[in-house]
């Protein structure tokens, strides 16, 4: 099937890639279909697009590329939701929010964005009780340990 993307225009997807979000996103509610779409060369960084609203499309990358020691626990309701059975199958993201310059850019590390990528379905999850904010540089030289901002 072929959607239209904020970033490149028309895009051919198949079905199998659709990740569905049974609640859709905090503050896309309804948008329950994405697709996520590579946007450099180096796979680091990709759009997670809405299939039906060609102005949704959120900026994510795997936060284990820029904060190593990066964890949190899944809780039951998730793993339920999301019918995960094996770590292997968990993909995890987090929303990045671009600036200028570059280097000033940051990871919503509070909100992680989980994949099944078994079953394609997803889920936002907002993490309570933690050190992790809604704002942490990804650049080098920024804040490398994402416990301590």
């Amino acid at each position: 099937m072929n959607i239209n993307t904020k970033y490149f225009g028309e895009v051919e997807v198949k079905e199998e890639e659709v990740v569905i979000f049974p609640n859709g996103l905090p503050g896309f509610e309804e948008e329950l279909e994405f697709v996520i779409l590579p946007i450099d060369e180096g796979g680091i960084y990709h759009s997670m697009q809405s299939v039906h609203k060609e102005e949704v499309s959120l900026v994510i990358a795997n936060p284990y590329l820029f904060f190593k020691n990066y964890e949190f626990e899944l809780d039951d309701q998730t793993l339920d939701t999301l019918h995960i059975e094996r770590p292997e199958d968990v993909a995890v993201f987090s929303v990045l929010t671009l600036r200028e310059p570059f280097s000033d850019t940051t990871a919503n590390l509070q909100a992680p964005i989980i994949v099944n990528k078994s079953n394609q379905k997803g889920k936002q999850l907002i993490l309570t009780n933690t050190p992790y904010m809604t704002r942490h540089l990804i650049a080098e030289g920024g804040d490398t340990d994402a416990h301590t901002e």
